[in-house]
């Protein structure tokens, strides 16, 4: 709930650019402003590895807003979801520290899209967040990215994902819904 006044200050913001500028091109690289909290702090005096999550769901929120996404998936009755995700930690973010979320949509496969966070000091990278995402319909089923660049009235010009993306694509999903997924370990 501590992250809800971040949020919606970061949708008003990124509508109001939107407005203002036009839609960002989808490979743009989208910037938001952040400082950590005393409710982003952990024992330790550093922000704690869960808060950056919720952190960089505020540089989807701008990107989606400002590409025209955000307004495309609520005409359509489409929504995103977060499949898989791995962070990567560099240097620490300390109490009352500013730093900039910059997201990036990185390409596609099949299924999904897959987008970029980091964590940015002075220019300086502190940690790294690699996001799997996909389009679902509210009605059910997955939305074909081919529909979805179709809606857009966009050409499909992200670049091609690095193979080390596809193999921890792979590496790291679970079973289908479709499937048993019992826990059980070896």
């Amino acid at each position: 709930m501590n992250v809800i006044w971040r949020t919606l200050l970061t949708i008003w913001r990124a509508k109001a650019q939107l407005r203002r500028n036009g839609p960002l091109d989808p490979t743009a690289i989208g910037r938001v402003t952040v400082r950590t909290l005393p409710t982003d702090i952990d024992l330790l005096g550093h922000m704690n590895n869960g808060r950056y999550g919720s952190l960089f769901d505020l540089g989807r929120f701008d990107l989606l807003i400002r590409t025209g996404l955000w307004d495309l998936l609520a005409e359509r009755k489409w929504y995103a979801v977060v499949a898989s995700e791995t962070i990567t930690f560099r240097k620490s973010l300390e109490l009352w520290q500013s730093f900039t979320v910059e997201s990036r949509l990185m390409g596609h496969d099949e299924k999904s899209s897959y987008l970029i966070h980091r964590a940015v000091v002075d220019g300086e990278i502190y940690a790294e967040m690699i996001v799997r995402a996909r389009f679902l319909r509210r009605s059910g089923g997955i939305v074909p990215l081919e529909e979805l660049f179709e809606a857009l009235h966009r050409p499909d010009d992200l670049p091609e994902l690095e193979p080390w993306v596809h193999e921890w694509a792979e590496a790291s999903a679970l079973p289908s819904t479709k499937k048993p997924a019992p826990s059980t370990w070896r």
